[in-house]
């Protein structure tokens, strides 16, 4: 399998590039990065050779042309960044109607399973008390994080009325529903994510800790692995996870 790396000269498209290349059957088509060094192309347009699908470790700015570039090569694409507006998401979508195409805040299958975890929690315990905790190292642009939105949003397919509330910055009770998200930011912290919930005289915490971001490389790649064998439309880590299961 060939793949182009978007942002190879990235923190992670580094990582991706090194696991590929250790990777059997696998091999990086093209390096394509803004900071055009260490043999990177500087632009998607600059590499037409062959290719059987794209990982997209950039930023998320790049996806209209990420999206460009893969449709009019017909390219399965692998969206690994995250703080998409709504306009980008739109065209992402849309895209994804005539190719496939794989959006994640994250690509951990652990990440991707405490979400479930946390959405079937909340079915269970309909009036707990839901709080989200992420940390990561103090470089990181985005707050809250994707992932952390990622739980949120799982959390609120079973509670719809759910409202989130990013930090809390004035004095008052709790407000029934509510989904608390906090962020902290230090170090060379990798990422750690927890979603506490309190009910009824009990409280269940669930928590993931990336020990590598070589983990999410390698869920990156096996999200490329699975678009080559399914048709247009828009996936995401469950999709792999129920592809896995069977």
């Amino acid at each position: 399998m060939d793949i182009v790396i978007n942002g190879a000269n990235g923190r992670m498209g580094r990582i991706l590039s090194d696991m590929i290349g250790s990777e059997s059957g696998c091999r990086v088509a093209a390096r394509v990065d803004r900071d055009a060094q260490g043999g990177c192309l500087a632009a998607l347009s600059d590499y037409a050779g062959p290719a059987d699908a794209l990982i997209d470790f950039s930023h998320h700015a790049a996806a209209a042309d990420v999206m460009d570039y893969c449709l009019a090569r017909e390219l399965p694409a692998v969206i690994a960044t995250t703080g998409h507006t709504e306009d980008e998401l739109a065209l992402i979508r849309k895209a994804a109607g005539s190719i496939p195409v794989f959006l994640s805040a994250n690509m951990s299958i652990g990440v991707a399973l405490l979400a479930d975890m946390a959405r079937r929690a909340a079915s269970v315990f309909p009036d707990a008390d839901i709080e989200i905790i992420e940390r990561h190292h103090n470089q990181k642009l985005d707050v809250p994080s994707g992932t952390a939105l990622l739980l949120a949003r799982r959390i609120r397919d079973a509670r719809p009325e759910a409202r989130f509330v990013v930090g809390r910055h004035e004095n008052g009770k709790r407000a029934p529903q509510e989904i608390g998200i906090h962020s902290l930011r230090y170090g060379g912290e990798v990422g750690t994510h927890e979603v506490i919930i309190a009910a009824g005289g009990e409280t269940i915490t669930l928590k993931h800790e990336a020990e590598s971001r070589a983990l999410f490389a390698s869920g990156a790649l096996a999200a490329a692995r699975f678009l080559t064998g399914v048709g247009p439309g828009l996936y995401d880590m469950r999709d792999l996870i129920a592809q896995e299961g069977n």
